[in-house]
C-alpha cells in the first residue's frame, strides 16, 4: 500500500521535501494557505533571485552562528555546489557576481519556480492552494479550503510554513500555537529605526557606499540606505544579530584610510570654506556622510585629530529593530533540541519540520535559501525512511 505524505507550505523548503517524498514512491501532498506557492521566494527574487554563494562548504557554514553544528550535515549534503546543480537540472542558467553571490542569469524567481512546480506536478504530486491549516491531531490535519473544511490523515509529515516575518505572504508564525514550545521570534536582517531631523529628508532612499560597519564582534563592508524609516540594506542587515542586543553600530566612513590619513588631510588649512566644503574637499566624502555626521553629532568637533576619529568610528546608539514583520527573515522557532537527527519532532512522531521554522538564522547572500532548500530536503529524505517503518 502506497504511503501518504503531507508538506504543510509551499516554500522552498516544502517543495523541496515534496520533491523527495514523491521520489521515494510516497503519495504527496503539499498544502499552502496562500492563493499560490513560493510567494516569498518570489518576493526575494524581485531585487535579483540569490541563490547561494559560490564558496567551500569550509566558509559558507560560519555564517549560520550557534546552528552551524546542526546545519554542517546537511549543508555537507547539499550546499552551495549542489544548489548549482540543480538549478541547473530546472533548466535555469546561472552567473557568479564579483562577490561570489550565485544568480539566475534571468535574475527572476518566477523562470525557476515555475519548472519547479511544473516537475513537481508531472511526477505525481497534488498541490492544495487557499488551505489553511486549522488543527492537527497525530498524523490528522485540519484545514479551511474554498471548498469548506477539510481533513488529510498522512503518515508522515513534514512542516515548512516559514517564521514570523512578512505575514502577507504567508510567513506569520502563527503555526508556533499548535507545534510548540518555540525559542522566541526575533527580526533578523531587518531594518532599524532612526528618528530622522528634517535635513535628512533630501537623503530618503540615498545609499551611504564603501563604509564598514562593526557591532560587537560583527563587522560588515557594504552600503546601508536610508530611509523614512531609519536605515536599512545589506551593511545594516549583516550586523543586525548583534544590533538587536543593544550594542551600538559604529561606522567607518572612510574605510581604506588610516585615522592618520585622516587626521593630516584634516590638519590643512582650509581658510574661508566651512567644514562641510573642507569635509568633502579634504575627503572626497560624499554630502550623504556629512549629514549623517551633522545628524548624530550636530555640532561637529573643530579639532581634527577628534574629526578624525568621529570620521573612522561614528557611533549610533539608540537604534531599534524595525516590526519583526518587515524583517527579510527572523531568528527564533522550533529549537534543535525539539528534533532528532532527521529533523522530525521528538514529542511528535512521523511530524518533520524544516525551513525557517527552525531556530536558525543567516544573513543575506543566498544563505538562507540554501538552508531552507537543504532542511526541506534532509525531513524530505529521513520522512520517506520514517515511512517505510510504520
Amino acid at each position: 500500500m502506497t504511503k501518504k505524505a503531507l508538506v504543510i507550505g509551499g516554500g522552498p523548503a516544502g517543495l523541496m521535501a515534496a520533491e523527495q517524498l514523491v521520489t521515494a514512491g510516497l503519495s504527496v501532498t503539499i498544502a499552502e494557505a496562500k492563493p499560490t506557492l513560493g510567494r516569498k521566494f518570489l518576493m526575494a527574487g524581485k531585487s535579483g533571485l540569490n541563490l547561494t554563494m559560490d564558496e567551500a562548504v569550509s566558509a559558507f557554514l560560519p555564517n549560520y552562528y550557534d546552528a552551524r553544528t546542526y546545519l554542517d550535515p546537511l549543508i555537507a549534503s547539499f550546499g552551495p555546489q549542489e544548489v548549482k546543480e540543480w538549478t541547473a537540472k530546472l533548466g535555469q542558467q546561472i552567473f557568479i557576481g564579483t562577490s561570489g553571490r550565485v544568480f539566475p542569469k534571468v535574475m527572476k524567481a518566477s523562470p525557476l519556480l515555475r519548472e519547479w512546480i511544473a516537475r513537481l506536478r508531472g511526477s505525481g504530486v497534488s498541490l492544495r492552494t487557499n488551505w489553511k491549516l486549522t488543527g492537527f491531531t497525530d498524523n490528522n490535519a485540519q484545514f479551511q479550503t474554498p471548498d469548506g473544511a477539510k481533513n488529510i490523515i498522512a503518515d508522515v509529515v513534514v512542516l515548512a510554513m516559514g517564521g514570523a516575518s512578512w505575514a502577507r505572504l504567508g510567513s506569520d508564525g502563527a503555526w508556533a500555537e499548535q507545534f510548540g514550545p518555540i525559542t522566541p521570534f526575533q527580526p533578523a536582517n531587518c531594518a532599524f529605526t532612526m528618528d530622522w531631523t528634517d535635513h535628512m529628508t533630501k537623503f530618503f532612499g540615498t545609499p551611504i557606499k564603501n563604509i564598514t560597519l562593526r557591532a560587537g564582534d560583527m563587522t560588515s563592508r557594504g552600503e546601508i540606505i536610508v530611509s523614512r524609516n531609519g536605515i536599512e540594506g545589506g551593511g545594516i542587515y549583516s550586523v543586525s544579530r548583534a544590533l538587536r542586543t543593544g550594542v551600538p553600530l559604529k561606522i567607518d566612513l572612510k574605510p581604506d584610510w588610516t585615522v592618520d590619513r585622516v587626521e593630516s588631510a584634516l590638519s590643512k588649512s582650509r581658510g574661508k570654506e566651512s567644514q562641510t566644503n573642507h569635509l568633502r574637499k579634504a575627503l572626497k566624502l560624499d554630502p550623504i556622510k556629512i549629514a549623517l555626521m551633522r545628524e548624530i553629532t550636530p555640532q561637529l568637533p573643530q579639532n581634527a585629530q577628534e574629526l578624525a576619529k568621529m570620521v573612522k568610528c561614528l557611533s549610533i546608539t539608540t537604534l531599534e529593530p524595525r516590526p519583526m514583520d518587515e524583517a527579510i527573515s527572523t531568528a527564533g522557532g522550533i529549537p534543535w533540541n525539539r528534533l532528532d537527527a532527521g529533523l522530525m519532532l521528538l514529542d511528535r512522531p512521523g511530524i518533520f519540520c524544516a525551513g525557517e521554522m527552525i531556530d536558525w538564522e543567516a544573513p543575506t547572500g543566498g544563505y538562507l535559501i540554501t538552508a531552507c532548500l537543504a532542511t526541506g530536503r534532509w525531513a524530505g529524505l529521513h520522512a520517506a525512511q520514517f515511512s517505510q517503518h510504520t
